[in-house]
């Protein structure tokens, strides 16, 4: 076996470890079933992380206004960071838009990505959408896009961990 497979491997593997062990933190009762489901969990938290994040930026830095807003938000609330990303459209919100409704295609019909509890994908988009709520983007995001269902069950469903560490 090749380096490239060793590590590939150890990774993957490593992935769905650590996807199990945080399910099994947060009490979430769901079977290590299948590695179809948790190759999808892996992809799209991997999405969320490579694609949809770098999505915020050019969308609340928009236009001088919204820029302003946004500056103002982020020092009043402190919940926001920075990220950079070179190949958007010239409408930004279009990419934001589009990404977000890749993502609830894929969901399709379930509830979560995995079928009735969220899954570590399901957290890594919902926390990169939930940076925003309260900006010009995500009410955009939230008219425009077929998210908004989603978002209020993940709200739903993280509320009873808030208080937990």
């Amino acid at each position: 076996m090749n380096v490239f497979v060793q590590t590939s491997l150890k990774t993957y593997c490593a992935s769905l470890l650590l996807i199990y062990s945080v399910k099994h933190h947060l009490g979430l009762n769901v079977p290590f079933s299948s590695l179809s489901i948790f190759r999808e969990e892996i992809k799209w938290r991997k999405w969320a992380d490579d694609w949809l994040v770098h999505l915020i930026s050019p969308n609340v830095y928009r236009s001088t206004g919204e820029a302003l807003a946004s500056f103002d938000y982020i020092v009043r609330e402190g919940k926001f960071g920075t990220s950079l990303q070179s190949i958007l459209q010239d409408d930004v919100r279009q990419d934001l838009c589009k990404a977000v409704n890749e993502c609830v295609s894929a969901i399709g019909k379930k509830l979560f990505m995995s079928g009735d509890q969220p899954n570590l994908a399901d957290l890594a988009m919902y926390g990169v959408v939930r940076v925003m709520e309260g900006l010009e983007a995500w009410n955009d995001m939230m008219e425009n896009t077929k998210v908004k269902s989603w978002y209020r069950r993940m709200e739903k469903a993280t509320e009873s961990h808030e208080d937990h560490n």
